[in-house]
């Protein structure tokens, strides 16, 4: 597992006045997690908007926070609607010595050949619930769907390899891919509303409660 360091200095700038560090290049983002009290920090924008954007859901960054380390997952990047630039960031510190409940991302290797033959790849699953202590949790889970040879084949949550030590707590019967033949798929018009979120980039958005609410995944 590739190490992540990104250094933070600590910021006493908080709430509307934060739009004056983004001027700046920075990034706002707080660290919380259990033991701890939240510390408001800030990032060096070119280097967050670089690394953070490809950093899964169980991949861990250690913050460097004027010289004091935490180990913790990325839990929330709110990004700029329009421009895609990183607003805010959210990490959770996380015990090297407790379990920790957090999602793994599937990732599908190789080409299914009954695709080839005119089938249609539905998938289910996109990531796994799964609970191991930190040393044990993997950055992704691999299926390669090269297997799939016919229509009708899938690949279920019971088939997948994951390491032992880590407990998956998904349904087994969970589909995660399945090859199925095109007259099964029903074409229907959906009429989606998309709900336009306004993001306020002079506030900076509320994380106390979501980092309580979050230090209750982390397993004793």
């Amino acid at each position: 597992m590739e190490d992540i360091v990104i250094e933070a200095k600590k910021r006493d700038i908080i709430g509307k006045h934060v739009k004056a560090l983004r001027r700046e290049g920075w990034v706002p983002a707080v660290i919380y997690g259990q033991g701890i009290d939240p510390i408001a920090i800030s990032l060096d924008a070119k280097f967050a908007n670089r690394v953070l954007p490809g950093i899964t859901s169980s991949q861990f960054v250690t913050v460097d926070v004027e010289g004091e380390q935490f180990t913790t997952l990325v839990r929330d990047r709110q990004k700029h609607v329009i421009r895609n630039y990183l607003l805010h960031v959210d990490f959770m510190s996380v015990s090297m010595t407790e379990k920790l409940h957090t999602n793994v991302p599937i990732e599908l290797l190789g080409e299914a050949p009954a695709v080839s033959e005119g089938g249609i790849l539905v998938t289910g699953q996109d990531n796994l619930d799964v609970q191991s202590l930190p040393k044990d949790l993997p950055e992704r889970i691999s299926i390669d769907i090269s297997t799939l040879l016919a229509i009708g084949d899938a690949i279920y949550v019971r088939d997948l390899e994951v390491p032992e030590a880590v407990e998956v707590l998904t349904s087994e019967d969970e589909m995660v891919v399945l090859v199925t033949a095109p007259a099964a798929v029903e074409e229907e018009e959906v009429e989606e509303e998309e709900e336009e979120l306004f993001v306020d980039e002079d506030a900076e958005p509320e994380v106390i409660e979501r980092g309580k609410k979050e230090e209750e995944d982390i397993e004793d």
